[in-house]
């Protein structure tokens, strides 16, 4: 199947980009020669990641409904019907063959335009509790790709395949690669190595978890990679500049994430979509603290349906500065409890999830 234009539209973190765009990737690896477009949102971090991973974007200026009471939400309708009008100028002028919106605030206007043109659609979503636009979408799409099972409770069953998330195949390719990693990163082959991330800017709960415990890790043995955020780093370097750090390396970010992945022996995260979606592939003992600070509660949402198959540990936000390290220390001792997480898993990680989605596309275009 030849696709010759494409649009992908959506954004705004990172969880909705690397989506996108190993979509994108599948599709050009399938067909080198189509073009295409991506539509994002102004000022948001896709119309910077966007043409760093070699696609060209545009941008509509839209942003979302504030939680407080503020005049940008009576300017918002506003937004929203000159976005509606600027996605369909786009539409109208790219002429695409399919618009796939992978969430965030450009889709909705994007994939809305897309059904008044009666241009094939495609939606992916990440979570396991769907976001109000692609509920809002969900009735005028062609087809709704879903990472999670039980998803017909807000989307039309008739429309549902359930493919997977698609993640960045480097990152999860960890096979035969554990002692390069412990080199990398100077680590010891004898000892346990905790694997701590927080997302790009860190998660301050996760940061302040550690600090309690630095002494007992290493009394124990026990080797950590650190990813602390950048928003988080300078500060926690002066705070730490005092303490002896044998075996602790803390990082503002990680850019070997299959490196981290391989010589980890435990891994604690936050629980974004995507995060979930690689855990599930590198299958290593997780502890999940999902963030308080996201729409509708997703992460804790995504959490339990690893958790609820024994495939995951979760430990509460506000609990964490207490219980987070305490509960990684003891995987690291427990080999059988964590075998059973391993093995539970082991069986949620959908590999093919990118591929998956590309033969949707192709199929609905047909």
């Amino acid at each position: 199947m030849n696709l010759n234009r494409v649009v992908i539209s959506g954004g705004g973190t990172g969880g909705h980009i690397f989506p996108a765009i190993a979509i994108a990737d599948e599709i050009k690896r399938r067909n080198p020669d189509t073009e295409i477009l991506f539509v994002g949102a102004n000022g948001k971090m896709e119309m910077e990641k966007v043409p760093a991973a070699g696609y060209k974007i545009v941008g509509l200026n839209i942003v979302g409904f504030q939680r407080k009471l503020t005049l940008k939400n009576f300017l918002l309708p506003f937004k929203i019907i000159a976005s509606l009008l600027n996605a369909r100028k786009i539409l109208k002028e790219f002429k695409p063959q399919v618009v796939i919106g992978v969430g965030g605030f450009a889709s909705g206007p994007t994939l809305q335009a897309a059904t008044y043109l009666n241009i094939p659609t495609l939606v992916q979503e990440q979570n396991s509790f769907p976001g109000k636009t692609n509920k809002i979408l969900s009735k005028k799409v062609t087809r709704i790709c879903t990472a999670y099972e039980g998803l017909d409770k807000f989307f039309p069953a008739s429309k549902i395949v359930e493919t997977g998330n698609p993640v960045r195949s480097e990152m999860v390719q960890i096979e035969g690669k554990r002692q390069e990693a412990l080199e990398f990163y100077g680590f010891d082959s004898t000892k346990q190595t905790i694997l701590i991330i927080g997302g790009s800017l860190g998660a301050r709960t996760l940061n302040e978890s550690v600090l309690p415990f630095i002494k007992e890790l290493q009394e124990k043995q026990i080797q950590v990679l650190w990813q602390c955020g950048s928003y988080y780093y300078d500060t926690l370097k002066t705070q730490i500049d005092q303490i002896e750090m044998t075996g602790i390396n803390m990082v503002k970010f990680i850019n070997r994430m299959d490196l981290a992945y391989a010589m980890a022996d435990v891994v604690i995260s936050r629980a974004g979509a995507i995060s979930v979606s690689e855990l599930c592939l590198i299958q290593k003992p997780t502890v999940l603290v999902p963030s308080p600070n996201v729409a509708e509660d997703h992460q804790t949402k995504n959490a339990m349906a690893l958790v609820n198959k024994n495939a995951a540990i979760l430990v509460k936000d506000v609990e964490a500065v207490k219980d987070l390290i305490p509960a990684a220390i003891s995987l690291t001792i427990n080999k059988e409890r964590s075998a059973a997480l391993v093995k539970a898993i082991s069986k949620l990680g959908k590999p093919n999830a990118t591929v998956s989605i590309v033969d949707e596309i192709e199929k609905i275009v047909k």
